[in-house]
């Protein structure tokens, strides 16, 4: 028989296991109803034993590519046709799909057990710029319990941090230690950079189109040499980015070559020092050829590092068409400016900033953050009032060691683009997932509409 596909073996097996749950806690109730005592303990270790179980669930076979110990040998072993090694992997539309049940079994699975984030403090909250917000903020990071979460929302207009939250070794944070820390993966936002390049090079536009050989997520060394009189599928630039296809744009990464790229890099802010350290150094180096290029372009390695703060202020210099700014608030140092920083790194040309912008747009609405980025988890009025773009990605990383989810983008309303915000969500799972990064940066830009839009009703 044919082997059902991975999607498919993934629910069937998570049905499977919530049916033998049911029945064991259903045994274990029968059989302790008379022992209090008894029954007490049982119920606890039926906690455990359910988080267990639905860990090994979630978690991906032995030819699963999401699992870590999926070697360059094992994919050398099923690839006998001279294909290069998989070296890593990302697929948010994948990714996307299976967090949100995941994540929904996590919150269950974590209401069984002892919650230290049950005790606030709210000191950090009443201080911030928008405290209603920040609050919500607060909420989702209780709720959802990621190994480690940033949510960072910055004022587009003023560029100032209006809430913030911060959730890491078990419990919410009063004070944001790492939004300026340097170790985090950038996974795909790094294809901000490639699209960059090649609208600055002038040998590309939005619908130039680029072969697409193989599947989006993978990056085998034939996926990029593309023959002579190539008559196979190509893809929109825009759409690659859109969609998180890694082969095209590490085609074009190759062909706009290192020093561009390097260039697009440095007028986005990485590898340089802020004054204060605020934020650290984030790493961007293309090698001048090879395979290692190709990575780099696509963001398919964990060389190249991205804080979230960062990332905010890359997101803002393509909204504003201005060179980068470092977000700050009055009460953040020293993880923040106190005051707008303006960095000397130069600016992209109007083309080069429309591109980047429409490429975001249609991340939203036909790419990888479609699906979250929806009535699904926002109220239709502001939904349909409200102009929305971003970039996804995700990868494995080392610092902390995990796998990272990010969502970068922004929210403006339609009839009144002055009222606009930054959005920056990173997580960090281990052995659970939490909802996915699009889902909660649609939250979060659903409470900001809530709060600032006028719309009638």
């Amino acid at each position: 028989m044919e082997r059902l596909p991975y999607a498919q073996r993934m629910r069937n097996r998570c049905i499977a296991i919530t049916v033998l749950v049911t029945i064991i806690v259903a045994i274990v109730h029968c059989s302790t109803k008379d022992d209090p005592e008894s029954a007490k303990e049982t119920t606890e270790q039926q906690a455990a034993l359910a988080a267990d179980t639905l860990a090994q669930a979630i978690a991906p076979s032995d030819t699963n590519p999401f699992d870590e110990s999926y070697t360059a040998e094992a994919s050398a072993k099923e690839n006998p046709n001279g294909l290069s090694a998989l070296k890593g992997i990302e697929d948010e539309d994948f990714e996307n799909a299976n967090n949100t049940a995941a994540g929904n079994a996590a919150s269950t699975t974590n209401a069984t057990a002892e919650n230290t984030d049950n005790v606030r403090d709210t000191v950090h909250i009443k201080s911030q710029k928008d405290p209603i917000l920040a609050d919500k903020i607060d909420v989702l990071l209780r709720r959802y319990r990621p190994d480690l979460g940033v949510i960072l929302v910055v004022n587009t207009k003023t560029n100032e941090i209006i809430a913030w939250g911060e959730r890491r070794d078990g419990k919410v944070q009063n004070k944001p230690d790492w939004i300026g820390r340097p170790t985090f993966p950038a996974a795909s936002l790094a294809k901000l950079v490639t699209i960059a390049a090649a609208m600055e090079s002038n040998r590309y536009s939005l619908n130039t189109p680029i072969p697409m050989i193989g599947r989006h997520h993978t990056l085998y060394l034939n996926q990029l040499r593309v023959p002579e009189k190539y008559n196979g599928p190509t893809m929109e630039l825009s759409e690659a980015f859109a969609r998180s296809a890694n082969p095209p744009l590490a085609i074009v990464g190759k062909n706009v070559g290192a020093k561009r790229l390097n260039a697009a890099a440095a007028k986005l802010g990485y590898n340089k020092r802020f004054p204060g350290n605020a934020p650290n150094t984030s790493s961007y180096t293309a090698p001048d050829t090879g395979y290692g290029l190709a990575e780099v372009a696509c963001g398919f390695t964990t060389s190249t590092t991205l804080t979230p703060l960062l990332a905010a202020a890359q997101v803002r210099a393509v909204l504003t068409k201005k060179p980068l700014e470092i977000p700050w608030a009055r009460d953040m140092a020293p993880f923040a400016p106190q005051k707008p920083l303006a960095l000397d790194v130069g600016k992209f040309s109007e083309n080069t900033y429309y591109g980047l912008r429409e490429s975001m747009l249609r991340s939203v609405t036909q790419g990888t953050a479609h699906k979250h980025m929806s009535t699904k988890n926002m109220a239709r009025k502001n939904f349909e009032a409200l102009r929305l773009g971003g970039k996804t990605g995700s990868l494995d990383g080392t610092d902390p060691a995990g796998r990272y989810d990010w969502f970068m983008g922004f929210a403006e309303a339609k009839n009144d683009p002055s009222k606009s915000i930054v959005v920056i969500v990173m997580q960090m799972h281990r052995e659970i997932r939490s909802q996915p990064a699009t889902q909660v940066a649609a939250t979060v830009i659903n409470y900001w509409a809530h709060q600032n839009l006028d719309l009638k009703k």
